[in-house]
């Protein structure tokens, strides 16, 4: 059975670029947010690690080239991760474009696509263990069976909160993701750029099911109107306390909420070679 770490406690990269500034990054637990100007490689770590990694969820630390993991505990082998990239650039992937709607033309749309399939098997899985809740006979199963409901909930409450200023409410009812405005009922292909991102970046964590799990992000804020941005940090752990975040950031309003100190500067943890 294979041993997953909790969360990453230092990134290492030998050479950031072709024989140069080598990066020795010491993590915190919970939130980790790495700053700097333009073309000094903040995205450029985040992919270096993610590249490394093995497509599909789960990642044996070993495959990485040129970029070494210490995690916890020391004896995990594999990390669950997921990546998260917020431009909504056209589809160029011919590919891609051939399994899917071609109404659905962004990569948002596409990360939306996959997500909806994940999200019906995050359902099965909960319902299953409510089921197995409610029938052991115990006490307090009711009370157990609502505290795994409550997860989903809450990612309900807080979609209708975000669109609440445009009308849009989710539809409670159904399996997949769909949404209601003035009485028209709308895919979520049909958001704007920063309430697909939004859906993605909340979606992505609430189907990770309160496991272990680094969530790779990459200037989360692109689209996000401020009050979105300043309030991201403190969703996301809220719907799973358990993830590391790790993520990129232009924006003086992702640390707004109490984060301040959770930044590293990419100047500080680099070294010439």
């Amino acid at each position: 059975m294979q041993k997953y770490a909790d969360y990453i406690e230092q990134i290492e990269i030998d050479s950031l670029w072709s024989g140069t500034r080598h990066v020795k990054w010491n993590l915190d637990r919970s939130v980790n947010i790495l700053s700097g100007t333009n073309g000094q490689g903040k995205s450029t770590i985040i992919n270096k690690v993610v590249k490394g990694l093995a497509a599909g969820g789960e990642y044996p630390s070993h495959l990485l080239k040129g970029v070494h993991l210490k995690v916890f505990p020391a004896e995990a082998k594999w990390i669950r991760y997921d990546v998260i990239r917020s431009f909504d650039r056209p589809l160029m992937n011919i590919e891609t474009l051939a399994k899917m709607d071609m109404s659905l033309a962004t990569e948002l749309d596409w990360q939306l696509f996959q997500l909806q399939r994940k999200y019906l098997d995050y359902q099965v899985n909960i319902g299953n263990r409510i089921i197995s809740v409610l029938q052991s006979g115990e006490a307090d199963a009711a009370l157990k069976a609502q505290e795994l409901s409550n997860p989903k909930k809450r990612f309900q409450d807080l979609m209708d909160d975000l669109f609440s200023d445009t009308g849009k409410k989710i539809v409670r009812t159904a399996n997949e993701i769909f949404f209601t405005q003035i009485g028209e009922t709308l895919v979520p292909y049909q958001l704007s750029s920063g309430e697909k991102q939004m859906l993605v970046i909340l979606l992505t964590v609430l189907i990770q099911d309160n496991r272990n799990c680094v969530l790779f992000m990459d200037e989360p804020e692109v689209s996000l109107h401020i009050e979105w941005q300043k309030r991201l940090i403190d969703m996301v752990l809220e719907l799973n306390p358990n993830v590391q975040i790790i993520l990129t950031t232009h924006s003086p309003a992702v640390v707004m909420n109490g984060w301040v100190d959770n930044v590293t500067e990419v100047s500080d943890i680099t070294d010439k070679d």
